[in-house]
Protein backbone atom coordinates (compact mmCIF):
# COMPACT_ATOMS: atom_id res chain seq x y z
CA UNK A 1 0.00 0.00 0.00
CA UNK A 2 1.40 3.41 -1.00
CA UNK A 3 2.21 5.72 1.91
CA UNK A 4 0.35 9.06 2.01
CA UNK A 5 2.66 12.04 1.48
CA UNK A 6 2.90 14.28 4.54
CA UNK A 7 3.37 18.06 4.65
CA UNK A 8 7.05 17.51 5.42
CA UNK A 9 7.43 15.04 2.53
CA UNK A 10 5.91 17.44 -0.01
CA UNK A 11 7.89 20.43 1.25
CA UNK A 12 11.15 18.47 1.14
CA UNK A 13 10.49 17.41 -2.46
CA UNK A 14 9.26 20.67 -3.94
CA UNK A 15 10.24 23.67 -1.78
CA UNK A 16 13.23 25.39 -0.22
CA UNK A 17 11.65 26.03 3.17
CA UNK A 18 13.60 26.00 6.42
CA UNK A 19 12.93 23.24 8.92
CA UNK A 20 11.31 25.78 11.25
CA UNK A 21 9.00 26.92 8.41
CA UNK A 22 7.92 23.34 7.71
CA UNK A 23 7.17 22.90 11.43
CA UNK A 24 4.84 25.93 11.29
CA UNK A 25 2.98 24.38 8.34
CA UNK A 26 2.75 20.99 10.06
CA UNK A 27 1.25 22.61 13.16
CA UNK A 28 -1.24 24.61 11.08
CA UNK A 29 -2.25 21.56 9.03
CA UNK A 30 -3.47 19.80 12.18
CA UNK A 31 -5.98 22.64 12.66
CA UNK A 32 -7.24 22.71 9.07
CA UNK A 33 -10.34 20.54 9.78
CA UNK A 34 -11.39 22.94 12.53
CA UNK A 35 -10.87 25.96 10.23
CA UNK A 36 -12.84 24.21 7.48
CA UNK A 37 -15.76 23.45 9.83
CA UNK A 38 -15.81 26.99 11.16
CA UNK A 39 -15.99 28.49 7.65
CA UNK A 40 -18.09 25.71 6.07
CA UNK A 41 -15.63 25.56 3.20
CA UNK A 42 -12.66 23.78 1.69
CA UNK A 43 -9.32 25.02 3.07
CA UNK A 44 -5.83 24.39 1.75
CA UNK A 45 -2.17 25.23 2.35
CA UNK A 46 -0.21 26.01 -0.82
CA UNK A 47 3.58 26.45 -0.93
CA UNK A 48 5.69 27.90 -3.76
CA UNK A 49 7.85 25.29 -5.49
CA UNK A 50 11.64 25.62 -5.85
CA UNK A 51 11.45 26.90 -9.41
CA UNK A 52 9.01 29.64 -8.38
CA UNK A 53 6.67 29.08 -11.34
CA UNK A 54 3.90 27.15 -9.56
CA UNK A 55 2.61 26.33 -6.10
CA UNK A 56 1.86 22.92 -4.61
CA UNK A 57 -0.97 21.88 -2.30
CA UNK A 58 0.57 20.41 0.87
CA UNK A 59 -2.57 20.09 3.04
CA UNK A 60 -6.35 20.20 2.63
CA UNK A 61 -9.56 19.83 4.65
CA UNK A 62 -13.29 20.16 4.07
CA UNK A 63 -16.02 21.20 6.48
CA UNK A 64 -18.28 18.34 7.62
CA UNK A 65 -21.48 20.24 6.88
CA UNK A 66 -20.68 21.07 3.23
CA UNK A 67 -20.01 19.10 0.08
CA UNK A 68 -16.38 19.27 -1.03
CA UNK A 69 -15.53 21.40 -4.04
CA UNK A 70 -13.39 18.50 -5.27
CA UNK A 71 -14.24 14.94 -6.28
CA UNK A 72 -10.70 13.73 -5.55
CA UNK A 73 -7.93 14.73 -3.09
CA UNK A 74 -5.70 17.53 -4.40
CA UNK A 75 -2.73 17.28 -1.99
CA UNK A 76 0.37 17.04 -4.17
CA UNK A 77 -1.34 18.78 -7.12
CA UNK A 78 0.13 21.95 -8.64
CA UNK A 79 -1.65 25.32 -8.69
CA UNK A 80 -0.97 27.65 -11.63
CA UNK A 81 -0.97 31.45 -11.56
CA UNK A 82 -3.13 31.68 -14.69
CA UNK A 83 -6.00 29.95 -12.88
CA UNK A 84 -5.41 31.09 -9.29
CA UNK A 85 -3.90 34.60 -9.52
CA UNK A 86 -4.87 35.51 -5.95
CA UNK A 87 -2.64 32.73 -4.54
CA UNK A 88 0.45 34.07 -6.29
CA UNK A 89 -0.39 37.71 -5.52
CA UNK A 90 -0.44 36.87 -1.80
CA UNK A 91 2.78 34.80 -2.05
CA UNK A 92 4.58 37.76 -3.66
CA UNK A 93 3.15 40.66 -1.63
CA UNK A 94 2.10 39.15 1.71
CA UNK A 95 -1.26 40.97 1.45
CA UNK A 96 -4.67 39.36 2.01
CA UNK A 97 -7.06 38.71 -0.91
CA UNK A 98 -10.73 38.05 -0.22
CA UNK A 99 -13.64 36.79 -2.35
CA UNK A 100 -11.91 36.27 -5.69
CA UNK A 101 -12.86 33.86 -8.45
CA UNK A 102 -10.53 30.99 -9.27
CA UNK A 103 -10.51 27.82 -11.36
CA UNK A 104 -9.84 24.64 -9.39
CA UNK A 105 -7.59 21.72 -10.39
CA UNK A 106 -10.79 19.96 -11.53
CA UNK A 107 -12.03 22.83 -13.67
CA UNK A 108 -14.72 24.20 -11.33
CA UNK A 109 -15.23 27.91 -10.68
CA UNK A 110 -15.01 28.77 -6.97
CA UNK A 111 -15.03 31.76 -4.64
CA UNK A 112 -11.57 32.00 -3.12
CA UNK A 113 -10.02 33.93 -0.21
CA UNK A 114 -6.28 33.81 0.49
CA UNK A 115 -4.13 34.95 3.44
CA UNK A 116 -0.34 34.66 3.88
CA UNK A 117 1.43 32.27 6.25
CA UNK A 118 4.67 33.78 7.54
CA UNK A 119 7.81 32.19 8.95
CA UNK A 120 11.08 33.56 10.26
CA UNK A 121 11.90 37.24 9.58
CA UNK A 122 8.26 37.83 8.59
CA UNK A 123 8.86 35.99 5.28
CA UNK A 124 5.85 34.57 3.41
CA UNK A 125 6.37 30.79 3.26
CA UNK A 126 2.91 29.65 2.13
CA UNK A 127 -0.73 30.70 1.84
CA UNK A 128 -3.92 29.58 3.57
CA UNK A 129 -6.79 29.29 1.07
CA UNK A 130 -10.55 29.05 1.63
CA UNK A 131 -12.76 27.98 -1.29
CA UNK A 132 -16.54 27.81 -1.66
CA UNK A 133 -18.66 26.73 -4.60
CA UNK A 134 -20.18 29.49 -6.74
CA UNK A 135 -23.86 28.52 -7.05
CA UNK A 136 -24.61 29.70 -10.54
CA UNK A 137 -24.89 28.00 -13.91
CA UNK A 138 -21.66 28.27 -15.88
CA UNK A 139 -21.97 30.07 -19.17
CA UNK A 140 -21.32 27.88 -22.21
CA UNK A 141 -18.25 28.87 -24.14
CA UNK A 142 -20.27 28.33 -27.31
CA UNK A 143 -21.10 32.00 -26.83
CA UNK A 144 -17.76 32.61 -28.54
CA UNK A 145 -19.39 31.62 -31.82
CA UNK A 146 -18.03 34.01 -34.44
CA UNK A 147 -21.56 34.93 -35.54
CA UNK A 148 -22.19 36.49 -32.10
CA UNK A 149 -20.23 39.70 -32.53
CA UNK A 150 -21.12 41.16 -29.14
CA UNK A 151 -19.93 38.14 -27.11
CA UNK A 152 -16.83 37.56 -29.26
CA UNK A 153 -15.59 41.12 -28.89
CA UNK A 154 -13.31 40.43 -25.88
CA UNK A 155 -11.45 37.36 -27.21
CA UNK A 156 -11.01 39.09 -30.59
CA UNK A 157 -8.66 41.60 -28.91
CA UNK A 158 -6.77 39.14 -26.67
CA UNK A 159 -3.15 38.69 -27.72
CA UNK A 160 -3.06 35.01 -26.69
CA UNK A 161 -4.23 32.44 -29.22
CA UNK A 162 -7.57 30.89 -28.21
CA UNK A 163 -8.78 27.54 -29.51
CA UNK A 164 -12.08 25.89 -28.53
CA UNK A 165 -12.30 22.23 -29.55
CA UNK A 166 -15.04 19.62 -29.19
CA UNK A 167 -14.75 16.09 -27.81
CA UNK A 168 -13.50 14.93 -31.24
CA UNK A 169 -10.60 17.42 -31.05
CA UNK A 170 -12.06 19.50 -33.89
CA UNK A 171 -11.94 23.29 -33.90
CA UNK A 172 -15.14 25.02 -32.82
CA UNK A 173 -13.74 28.53 -32.38
CA UNK A 174 -10.48 30.38 -33.01
CA UNK A 175 -9.73 34.03 -32.33
CA UNK A 176 -7.63 36.18 -34.73
CA UNK A 177 -4.44 35.55 -32.73
CA UNK A 178 -4.96 31.78 -33.14
CA UNK A 179 -5.51 32.15 -36.89
CA UNK A 180 -2.29 34.16 -37.18
CA UNK A 181 -0.36 31.59 -35.10
CA UNK A 182 -1.46 28.71 -37.36
CA UNK A 183 -0.58 30.74 -40.45
CA UNK A 184 2.87 31.62 -39.07
CA UNK A 185 3.84 28.16 -37.82
CA UNK A 186 2.06 25.85 -40.29
CA UNK A 187 2.06 28.15 -43.35
CA UNK A 188 -1.59 27.32 -43.98
CA UNK A 189 -5.06 28.68 -43.22
CA UNK A 190 -6.84 27.75 -40.00
CA UNK A 191 -10.20 26.15 -40.83
CA UNK A 192 -13.01 25.52 -38.32
CA UNK A 193 -14.06 21.89 -38.21
CA UNK A 194 -10.55 20.60 -38.85
CA UNK A 195 -8.69 18.54 -36.23
CA UNK A 196 -6.28 20.55 -34.12
CA UNK A 197 -3.75 17.75 -34.69
CA UNK A 198 -3.63 18.74 -38.37
CA UNK A 199 -1.89 21.93 -37.22
CA UNK A 200 -0.22 20.87 -33.98
CA UNK A 201 0.51 17.11 -33.88
CA UNK A 202 2.55 17.62 -30.70
CA UNK A 203 -0.61 18.54 -28.75
CA UNK A 204 -1.59 14.86 -28.42
CA UNK A 205 0.02 14.50 -24.98
CA UNK A 206 -1.70 17.66 -23.75
CA UNK A 207 -5.19 16.68 -24.90
CA UNK A 208 -4.97 13.04 -23.84
CA UNK A 209 -3.85 14.00 -20.34
CA UNK A 210 -6.38 13.09 -17.65
CA UNK A 211 -5.77 16.40 -15.90
CA UNK A 212 -8.74 18.74 -16.29
CA UNK A 213 -6.38 21.68 -15.97
CA UNK A 214 -2.90 21.62 -17.44
CA UNK A 215 -0.20 24.16 -18.22
CA UNK A 216 2.83 23.16 -20.24
CA UNK A 217 5.71 24.82 -22.07
CA UNK A 218 6.94 23.31 -25.33
CA UNK A 219 8.89 24.08 -28.51
CA UNK A 220 7.29 24.21 -31.95
CA UNK A 221 9.90 24.88 -34.60
CA UNK A 222 11.78 28.00 -33.54
CA UNK A 223 9.00 29.13 -31.22
CA UNK A 224 8.62 28.52 -27.49
CA UNK A 225 4.96 28.44 -26.46
CA UNK A 226 3.01 28.04 -23.24
CA UNK A 227 -0.16 25.93 -23.47
CA UNK A 228 -2.99 26.26 -20.96
CA UNK A 229 -5.73 23.67 -21.23
CA UNK A 230 -8.89 23.21 -19.25
CA UNK A 231 -11.95 21.07 -19.79
CA UNK A 232 -15.42 22.63 -19.96
CA UNK A 233 -17.59 19.74 -18.92
CA UNK A 234 -21.16 20.67 -18.00
CA UNK A 235 -24.67 19.80 -19.07
CA UNK A 236 -24.49 22.19 -22.04
CA UNK A 237 -21.06 21.37 -23.44
CA UNK A 238 -18.18 18.92 -23.46
CA UNK A 239 -15.43 21.06 -24.89
CA UNK A 240 -11.81 21.87 -24.23
CA UNK A 241 -10.42 25.37 -24.05
CA UNK A 242 -6.78 25.91 -25.14
CA UNK A 243 -4.89 29.17 -24.73
CA UNK A 244 -1.45 29.51 -26.34
CA UNK A 245 0.99 32.25 -25.46
CA UNK A 246 4.12 32.88 -27.51
CA UNK A 247 7.05 32.99 -25.07
CA UNK A 248 9.85 33.15 -27.67
CA UNK A 249 10.69 36.82 -27.18
CA UNK A 250 10.37 36.54 -23.39
CA UNK A 251 12.73 33.54 -23.22
CA UNK A 252 15.25 35.33 -25.48
CA UNK A 253 15.23 38.29 -23.11
CA UNK A 254 15.61 35.97 -20.12
CA UNK A 255 18.66 34.34 -21.70
CA UNK A 256 20.10 37.80 -22.38
CA UNK A 257 19.51 38.80 -18.74
CA UNK A 258 21.11 35.58 -17.51
CA UNK A 259 24.19 36.29 -19.64
CA UNK A 260 24.41 39.81 -18.22
CA UNK A 261 23.89 38.47 -14.69
CA UNK A 262 26.76 36.02 -15.13
CA UNK A 263 28.99 38.86 -16.37
CA UNK A 264 28.03 41.09 -13.41
CA UNK A 265 28.71 38.29 -10.91
CA UNK A 266 32.10 37.70 -12.51
CA UNK A 267 32.92 41.40 -12.10
CA UNK A 268 31.84 41.26 -8.44
CA UNK A 269 34.02 38.20 -7.94
CA UNK A 270 37.08 39.95 -9.38
CA UNK A 271 36.49 43.09 -7.31
CA UNK A 272 36.19 40.98 -4.16
CA UNK A 273 39.41 39.15 -5.01
CA UNK A 274 41.23 42.44 -5.63
CA UNK A 275 40.05 43.83 -2.29
CA UNK A 276 41.16 40.64 -0.55
CA UNK A 277 44.58 41.07 -2.18
CA UNK A 278 44.81 44.63 -0.84
CA UNK A 279 43.80 43.35 2.61
CA UNK A 280 46.47 40.64 2.44
CA UNK A 281 49.12 43.24 1.55
CA UNK A 282 48.08 45.36 4.53
CA UNK A 283 48.29 42.35 6.86
CA UNK A 284 51.72 41.50 5.48
CA UNK A 285 52.88 45.07 6.03
CA UNK A 286 51.65 44.95 9.64
CA UNK A 287 53.53 41.73 10.35
CA UNK A 288 56.82 42.41 8.63
CA UNK A 289 57.63 46.04 8.13
CA UNK A 290 55.39 48.39 10.08
CA UNK A 291 56.48 50.25 13.24
CA UNK A 292 54.34 49.49 16.28
CA UNK A 293 52.90 53.02 16.30
CA UNK A 294 51.69 52.57 12.67
CA UNK A 295 49.92 49.25 13.16
CA UNK A 296 46.67 50.69 14.62
CA UNK A 297 46.34 52.97 11.58
CA UNK A 298 46.98 50.07 9.19
CA UNK A 299 44.38 48.01 11.06
CA UNK A 300 41.78 50.77 10.57
CA UNK A 301 42.55 50.85 6.82
CA UNK A 302 42.38 47.04 6.71
CA UNK A 303 38.89 47.03 8.24
CA UNK A 304 37.71 49.65 5.76
CA UNK A 305 38.85 47.48 2.87
CA UNK A 306 37.27 44.37 4.41
CA UNK A 307 33.99 46.23 5.02
CA UNK A 308 33.72 47.05 1.32
CA UNK A 309 34.71 43.47 0.46
CA UNK A 310 31.86 42.22 2.67
CA UNK A 311 29.34 43.75 0.25
CA UNK A 312 30.63 41.59 -2.60
CA UNK A 313 30.91 38.49 -0.43
CA UNK A 314 27.22 38.75 0.51
CA UNK A 315 26.17 39.35 -3.12
CA UNK A 316 28.14 36.34 -4.35
CA UNK A 317 26.69 34.15 -1.60
CA UNK A 318 23.10 35.07 -2.49
CA UNK A 319 20.94 34.57 -5.56
CA UNK A 320 20.66 38.31 -6.21
CA UNK A 321 22.89 39.88 -8.84
CA UNK A 322 23.39 43.40 -7.56
CA UNK A 323 21.60 43.70 -4.21
CA UNK A 324 22.75 43.07 -0.67
CA UNK A 325 20.89 42.38 2.56
CA UNK A 326 21.64 45.35 4.78
CA UNK A 327 21.16 43.67 8.18
CA UNK A 328 23.41 40.77 7.17
CA UNK A 329 26.04 43.27 5.98
CA UNK A 330 25.91 45.19 9.28
CA UNK A 331 26.24 41.98 11.31
CA UNK A 332 29.21 40.79 9.24
CA UNK A 333 31.09 44.09 9.63
CA UNK A 334 30.28 44.47 13.34
CA UNK A 335 31.43 40.95 14.22
CA UNK A 336 34.63 41.46 12.23
CA UNK A 337 35.55 44.70 14.03
CA UNK A 338 34.76 43.41 17.51
CA UNK A 339 36.83 40.30 16.78
CA UNK A 340 39.87 42.04 15.27
CA UNK A 341 40.03 45.28 17.26
CA UNK A 342 38.38 44.14 20.46
CA UNK A 343 39.77 40.62 20.70
CA UNK A 344 41.85 41.61 23.72
CA UNK A 345 38.68 43.02 25.28
CA UNK A 346 36.67 39.89 26.00
CA UNK A 347 34.11 41.97 27.88
CA UNK A 348 32.76 43.74 24.75
CA UNK A 349 29.38 42.59 23.41
CA UNK A 350 27.51 43.64 20.26
CA UNK A 351 23.84 43.01 19.44
CA UNK A 352 21.76 43.63 16.31
CA UNK A 353 18.07 44.23 15.69
CA UNK A 354 15.86 45.14 12.77
CA UNK A 355 14.21 43.71 9.67
CA UNK A 356 15.80 42.42 6.49
CA UNK A 357 16.11 45.11 3.79
CA UNK A 358 17.64 44.55 0.37
CA UNK A 359 19.51 47.52 -1.08
CA UNK A 360 21.53 48.25 -4.20
CA UNK A 361 25.19 47.23 -3.91
CA UNK A 362 26.39 50.81 -4.62
CA UNK A 363 24.45 52.04 -1.58
CA UNK A 364 25.67 48.98 0.33
CA UNK A 365 29.31 50.03 -0.14
CA UNK A 366 28.60 53.47 1.33
CA UNK A 367 26.66 51.98 4.25
CA UNK A 368 29.50 49.50 4.84
CA UNK A 369 31.98 52.36 5.26
CA UNK A 370 29.65 54.21 7.63
CA UNK A 371 28.96 51.11 9.75
CA UNK A 372 32.67 50.34 9.91
CA UNK A 373 33.50 53.81 11.26
CA UNK A 374 30.61 53.93 13.75
CA UNK A 375 31.37 50.54 15.33
CA UNK A 376 35.13 51.19 15.22
CA UNK A 377 34.57 54.43 17.19
CA UNK A 378 32.59 52.52 19.83
CA UNK A 379 35.25 49.82 20.21
CA UNK A 380 38.15 52.28 20.22
CA UNK A 381 36.90 55.27 22.17
CA UNK A 382 33.74 54.46 24.16
CA UNK A 383 35.16 52.12 26.81
CA UNK A 384 38.06 52.35 29.19
CA UNK A 385 40.53 49.47 29.19
CA UNK A 386 39.23 46.50 31.17
CA UNK A 387 35.64 47.73 31.51
CA UNK A 388 32.62 45.88 30.25
CA UNK A 389 30.79 47.33 27.27
CA UNK A 390 27.67 46.85 25.15
CA UNK A 391 27.14 48.02 21.59
CA UNK A 392 23.67 47.89 20.04
CA UNK A 393 23.05 48.30 16.31
CA UNK A 394 19.44 48.86 15.22
CA UNK A 395 18.14 49.11 11.65
CA UNK A 396 14.55 50.24 11.13
CA UNK A 397 12.37 51.63 8.36
CA UNK A 398 10.66 54.96 8.93
CA UNK A 399 8.39 55.75 6.00
CA UNK A 400 10.51 56.21 2.86
CA UNK A 401 13.74 56.25 4.90
CA UNK A 402 15.97 53.77 6.68
CA UNK A 403 17.45 54.71 10.04
CA UNK A 404 20.61 53.11 11.38
CA UNK A 405 21.34 53.63 15.08
CA UNK A 406 24.57 52.63 16.83
CA UNK A 407 24.38 52.95 20.60
CA UNK A 408 26.97 52.22 23.28
CA UNK A 409 26.96 52.44 27.08
CA UNK A 410 30.49 53.84 27.30
CA UNK A 411 31.95 57.09 28.59
CA UNK A 412 29.85 59.26 26.27
CA UNK A 413 30.57 61.48 23.28
CA UNK A 414 31.98 64.95 23.89
CA UNK A 415 31.38 67.66 21.25
CA UNK A 416 34.57 69.33 22.46
CA UNK A 417 36.70 66.48 21.07
CA UNK A 418 38.55 67.54 17.91
CA UNK A 419 37.15 66.19 14.62
CA UNK A 420 38.50 62.81 13.54
CA UNK A 421 39.02 61.24 10.14
CA UNK A 422 36.40 58.60 10.99
CA UNK A 423 33.66 61.15 11.70
CA UNK A 424 34.63 63.10 8.55
CA UNK A 425 34.26 59.92 6.48
CA UNK A 426 30.84 59.27 8.02
CA UNK A 427 29.54 62.79 7.37
CA UNK A 428 30.85 63.00 3.80
CA UNK A 429 29.57 59.52 2.91
CA UNK A 430 26.12 60.06 4.43
CA UNK A 431 25.60 63.51 2.90
CA UNK A 432 27.20 62.99 -0.52
CA UNK A 433 26.67 59.29 -1.30
CA UNK A 434 23.52 58.43 0.66
CA UNK A 435 21.81 61.83 0.46
CA UNK A 436 21.02 61.44 4.15
CA UNK A 437 21.60 62.94 7.58
CA UNK A 438 24.02 62.04 10.37
CA UNK A 439 23.83 62.96 14.04
CA UNK A 440 25.78 61.95 17.15
CA UNK A 441 24.94 62.87 20.73
CA UNK A 442 25.70 62.04 24.32
CA UNK A 443 22.84 60.24 26.05
CA UNK A 444 22.19 59.26 29.66
CA UNK A 445 24.26 56.11 29.35
CA UNK A 446 26.81 56.45 26.57
CA UNK A 447 26.52 57.69 22.98
CA UNK A 448 23.90 57.44 20.26
CA UNK A 449 24.86 57.86 16.58
CA UNK A 450 22.07 57.96 14.00
CA UNK A 451 22.12 57.82 10.19
CA UNK A 452 18.98 58.38 8.10
CA UNK A 453 18.84 58.01 4.31
CA UNK A 454 16.23 57.34 1.60
CA UNK A 455 15.37 53.67 1.09
CA UNK A 456 15.74 52.72 -2.55
CA UNK A 457 15.18 49.07 -3.41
Amino acid sequence: MERTMTVRDLCALHTQLLDSDIQILENLSTNLPLIADLNKANVFIDCPVREGKHAIVVAEACGHSVKSVYDHPVVGKFAYEAFEPAVFYVLRTGKDMFVNRALTQEGAMVQQSVVPIKGECNRVIAVLIMEKVIHEEPVSFNQFDRQDQQNSLVPEFIEESIFLINNHNRLVYTNPAAINLVSEICLTDCVLGESIFDYFPGFADVLTSKEDILMKEMNIGKKIIQIKKFHLGNKNSNETFIIIRDLTELRDKERELISKSVAIREIHHRVKNNLQTVASLLRLQMRLGAPEESKPHLLVSLNRVLSISSVYEIILASSQVDHVDLLELIRKIGDMIVHTEGQARQCLRIEYSGELHSIDSDIGISVALVVNELIHNCVKHAFKEGTEGNITVCLKKDGPELELQVRDDGIGYSPAVKPSLGLDIIRMTVENDLDGEFSIQRIKEGTLASVRFPYKR
